[in-house]
């Protein structure tokens, strides 16, 4: 994005791609370069590479690693190509007064996949840069620098502060549109680790608060037996398809439910495959239904209620906190090493376990819940501005145990190598209501049911 300036033009972005496309048919050399770090250092005072500089500050080896292009020099913390003829396959799509440079995924690199707008996203991204700004945090330069300064604890305050402030909004218009237009469902999905469940039991208390009552409604009670589970492409069981839920009886159920009537709810039976007759539960005019679930935003869930009755929340960790200006910090990245630490601690897991199921479950979100993040009448962003400085000491010797030899071996580098710009913290400092203690551990919400005894008869 160009602050300052008209949207680009088609004509002015087929000019930069062609421009692009002459540097790729050059084929010219990507180098790789290492420095003496005051010679880097030296290098970016010139540049005025102000980010760079608050990188280096906490630099704990005497060299940086840098690639040269076409008399340009810059740090990376991933792998670079060998040279601009392996770049083939972009193209640059007008957004805002800026644009978006697209490129194909690691999977299938000749692709790039379509894309459609997304503008509750983008809105989401704008709020967080705000967060960003209110902290006085834009790069994990400044985060190091706010941390070696002794402001861990105003920092953590003030982020978990914003998250509250957060949560307890939309817990306000769930109660306004519960007194307007009777919304009496909840439906809240999200990636893999974004802290759906700790977001699910935190919005609990503030909808107590405003007077209501939630019930949690467990969506994998509504499995059909198993012999009757859509399979996938391998022929294995795809637990993940919409139509392993028996939506007849679930929709069937919601309406008794949200009418007041009396409903003997069922119980899956994982080892037999099979449901079971679970509690019966009536609920009162005040209760409201939290479900917690990947095709929460999947209009063809709850097929069967007007909409006037629902409300969707997304989360997700979309995290603003970059390296530097030019060395981003994938979301993805945020989630992948929040699921390795908790992986561990309460599975037992390997990093190699959980990178070697990443893609699978990846695949899935591609599947079933991006599609639908649009739908969505709130999106709650997940990531703490600290987190990754918590993370590190955590996640560091899961990740240096990944051998040379093994295929996840290059993943958990990158990730090394980005995640050791972050000076550690104390994750004493984390208060127990935290979304993050869902990773790291010594949540309070933990073993809290919300409305636990007040629906059931």
């Amino acid at each position: 994005m160009v602050i300052g300036r008209a949207p680009f033009s088609e004509d002015e972005l087929a000019v930069l791609a062609t421009h692009m496309q002459e540097i790729v048919a050059a084929n010219e050399p990507i180098r790789k370069v290492r420095v003496p770090l005051e010679e880097a250092r030296a290098y970016f005072r010139e540049q005025r590479a102000d980010d760079k500089l608050r990188l280096l500050e906490f630099r704990d080896k005497d060299y940086l690693v840098l690639y040269t292009l076409r008399g340009q020099r810059d740090y990376y913390y991933g792998y670079m190509v060998p040279s601009t003829g392996y770049l083939t396959t972009f193209s640059l799509q007008p957004y805002s007064n800026g644009f978006v440079l697209r490129y194909p995924r690691r999977e299938n690199p000749g692709v790039i996949y379509p894309e459609g707008e997304s503008p509750k996203l983008a809105t989401v991204f704008e709020q967080s840069a705000e967060w960003l700004d209110l902290l006085g945090i834009e790069d994990i330069g400044q985060l190091n620098q706010a941390i070696k300064a002794g402001r861990a604890r105003e920092l953590v305050l003030v982020a978990e502060a914003l998250h509250e402030q957060r949560v307890a909004s939309i817990a306000m218009e769930v109660a306004r549109l519960h007194r307007e237009q009777c919304v009496r469902l909840v439906l809240i999905a999200g990636p893999s680790s974004s802290g759906k469940t700790t977001f699910s039991k935190r919005l609990a208390v503030q909808l107590m608060a405003q007077g209501l009552k939630p019930y949690p409604l467990a969506l994998d009670n509504y499995f059909v037996d198993r012999e009757k589970t859509p399979r996938d492409a391998n022929g294995d069981f795809d637990f993940e398809a919409l139509h392993a839920l028996d939506l007849d009886l679930f929709n069937a159920q919601l309406f008794d439910l949200m009418e007041g009537r009396e409903v003997q709810l069922p119980r899956f039976n994982f080892i037999s495959g099979r449901r079971e007759p679970g509690e019966v539960v009536q609920l009162s005019a005040a209760h409201v239904l939290l479900l917690e679930g990947i095709h929460g935003m999947n209009p063809a869930l709850v097929r069967d209620l007007p909409g006037s009755c629902t409300y969707r929340v997304y989360v997700s960790a979309l995290t603003q906190l970059n390296i530097d200006r030019h060395n981003r910090v994938p979301t993805t990245d945020l989630r992948l090493l929040r699921r390795i630490v908790r992986d561990a601690r309460t599975r037992g897991y390997s990093a190699v376990d959980t990178l070697a199921r990443w893609p699978s479950v990846r695949e899935g979100e591609k599947r079933y819940i991006f599609p639908y993040q649009e739908h969505a009448d709130v999106m709650f962003n997940s990531a703490l501005v600290y987190e990754l400085a918590v993370l590190r000491p955590l996640a560091e010797p899961l990740l240096l145990q990944v051998g040379a030899t093994s295929p996840h071996y290059i993943e958990a580098k990158r990730l090394l190598s980005f995640l050791r710009w972050v000076l550690p913290l104390d994750g004493d400092l984390i208060p127990d209501n935290s979304l993050l203690r869902e990773f790291v551990g010594g949540s309070i919400l933990r073993d809290y049911m919300p409305g636990e005894g007040s629906a059931p008869k």
